[in-house]
């Protein structure tokens, strides 16, 4: 495997609808275009991109245009998340799983999807253990927003899927960090204690009588 040129990690990642889906095999359009770059994935592994990102992608490494691999999915008219909000029970399952943040919410309160911000990647169905998300047809971007290679995106709704994407995974990043350390201060705490009870059950030995029948060594001159 060789090191990807983060340059050409940016230029393959603007080629790509930040839909966030993971249907390319990676977890994020960043990763996808990295394993690109790197010489690791193929060109032919975005369904929501399809054949514009192909020919794109093309262009840009010089491999050969081809066909989607089925393998990865199919394209699909884009399609945007629906909360029932009488059904939801604010589990906050759909938010920890959407990617660019763009469902509202608290604990045991009612969600809503922020429609504009939607890539329509799915992530959010299979965990919602009430069955209250669907799927319903996105309307194309309005006449005044400016477009994107994709007729399904705006521009403004492309970068602003990257933004909120980078601003999540920053801010998981620093949370599981901290609860790394969190767990190393409590790993030392008990530790500690344990070393302070030992200490403490010795020296409690060491002050107690002998017992009758034992002898102790006398100490040498």
């Amino acid at each position: 495997m060789r090191p990807a040129d983060p340059r050409a990690v940016e230029r393959i990642d603007r080629l790509l609808p930040q839909t966030q889906c993971t249907q390319c095999g990676y977890p994020r359009c960043l990763d996808y275009a990295t394993a690109i770059a790197a010489g690791d994935a193929d060109i032919n592994q975005c369904p929501p991109g399809a054949d514009i990102t192909i020919a794109a992608l093309a262009a840009e490494t010089g491999r050969p245009v081809k066909p989607l691999n089925p393998a990865n999915g199919v394209e699909e008219p884009k399609e945007l998340a629906w909360i029932d909000e009488a059904a939801c029970i604010g589990c906050k399952l759909c938010i920890k799983a959407c990617p660019v943040d763009c469902i509202i919410g608290a604990g045991k309160l009612m969600h809503t999807v922020i429609a504009n911000e939607c890539t329509g990647c799915k992530l959010c169905v299979p965990v919602c253990p009430t069955d209250c998300i669907h799927l319903v047809p996105a309307p194309p971007p309005g006449p005044g927003e400016k477009p994107s290679r994709w007729p399904a995106f705006s521009s403004d709704q492309v970068e602003k899927a990257r933004r909120r994407t980078t601003l999540k995974l920053a801010r998981e990043t620093a949370a599981e960090k901290r609860r790394q350390e969190d767990r190393r201060e409590q790993q030392r705490a008990a530790l500690q204690a344990e070393i302070r009870a030992v200490l403490a059950r010795k020296r409690g030995a060491r002050g107690k009588p002998a017992r009758p029948g034992t002898t102790t060594k006398p100490e040498q001159p």
